[in-house]
């Protein structure tokens, strides 16, 4: 491969990853405490969206553990969010033949 393919190949490489950005903004991420007792909804670019919370939680006394529960949950929505952004650009960096583990 001479200099011009491989500058060409990298333009290429970078377009793709800024549409996958733009793609992935578009992403929504949920991640749950509680058994499900607190949602949060993440978007592709790490906003929390949305929090659902159980009647139940809304106890005198249980404030404290609603906070909690929600930092739980929003913690949980990003290590998933973390992750599926990490399979996206894997899957993009494999596709210019780039080894395992080379980001983008």
């Amino acid at each position: 491969m001479n200099m011009r393919e491989i500058l060409e190949k990298a333009k290429e490489m970078q377009q793709k990853a800024a549409d996958m950005q733009r793609t992935m903004a578009d992403v929504e991420v949920e991640g749950q405490a509680g058994g499900g007792m607190v949602r949060v909804v993440l978007s592709g670019n790490g906003a929390l969206k949305r929090v659902t919370t159980d009647p139940s939680l809304f106890t005198e006394g249980e404030r404290e553990i609603l906070e909690d529960l929600i930092v739980a949950a929003h913690g949980d929505a990003k290590i998933k969010l973390e992750k599926r952004v990490a399979d996206e650009m894997g899957q993009l960096a494999g596709k210019f033949g780039l080894p395992p583990g080379m980001g983008l």
